[in-house]
C-alpha cells in the first residue's frame, strides 16, 4: 500500500494545491490528489489554475484575507511550476 506521502509525491502537486482541490470540490484530500493528479497527467492544468482562482474569490468574499493571500502564493507556485496554461488572467 501506498503512504499519503508517496501519493503526494507521485501526484506533481503541493499539499496546498490538492487542498485547494479539495475545498473547491469538497472532496476528500486522497481524492482530491487524484483528480490533481489526472488533470495534470491529461492537459488539465488550466482547470486546477481555475480552481485555485474560485477559491480565492470565494476567500475574498468571505472577506479572509489570510486565506486569499495564501492561496495567490498557492497559484504563483502553480503557475511557476506548470507554466503551460497560466501566465495570462492572474487575480
Amino acid at each position: 500500500m501506498l503512504t499519503y506521502e508517496e501519493c503526494l509525491a507521485m501526484s506533481d502537486l503541493t499539499e496546498e494545491e490538492i487542498a485547494a482541490i479539495a475545498e473547491h470540490e469538497h472532496m476528500d484530500t486522497m481524492i482530491a490528489m487524484a483528480l490533481g493528479h489526472y488533470l495534470v497527467t491529461h492537459d488539465g492544468e488550466q482547470k486546477i489554475r481555475e480552481i485555485i482562482l474560485d477559491d480565492i474569490a470565494d476567500a475574498r468574499h468571505a472577506g479572509n484575507a489570510e486565506r486569499e493571500r495564501v492561496l495567490r502564493a498557492v497559484l504563483q507556485h502553480f503557475i511557476a511550476t506548470h507554466p503551460e496554461h497560466g501566465r495570462s488572467n492572474v487575480a
